[in-house]
């Protein structure tokens, strides 16, 4: 049993698995940004945009509700294509945003790669090679 638990504890301290879990952790942060930007300040927009269309309204009623008085007896069956259609362009809104911040960090990447790297000190051995070079050069 203990050789297990050492084996678990070696496993669990790898440095893949500590960063996979902090990925899932900022990813699962992350996700609630955008959810909350396509939540709080897109689709209010594309509301107005629309005139004040909500697609989760929309629904295809395969069968009516059979009601007896104020009881419902059988529950009506319906095809909720709206609620459908809203998730689609939520996820395309979330695609977008995900789409757009990979693209602004590959951006910074690629600045950050593309600084030239400083020219390497010469060796010692170009040193005196340049030196007799100069040497050579001054006695013509």
């Amino acid at each position: 049993m203990a050789n297990i638990l050492k084996e678990f504890k070696d496993f669990a301290m790898k440095g893949n698995v500590i960063d996979m879990a902090v990925g899932v952790i900022i990813g699962a942060a992350f996700g609630k940004i955008v959810s909350s930007l396509v939540d709080d300040i897109i689709m209010p927009l594309v509301g107005v945009a629309t005139g004040g269309m909500n697609f989760t309204d929309y629904k295809w009623v395969i069968q009516k509700a059979v009601v007896d008085g104020q009881e419902i007896i059988k529950p009506e069956v319906t095809l909720n294509w709206g609620t459908w259609v809203q998730t689609v362009v939520d996820f395309l809104i979330v695609a977008f945003c995900i789409f757009v911040a990979i693209k602004f960090m590959n951006n910074l990447r690629k600045k950050k790669e593309e600084e030239p790297a400083p020219a390497p000190a010469p060796t010692k051995e170009e040193e005196l090679l340049t030196e007799i070079r100069d040497l050579l050069r001054d006695r013509k």
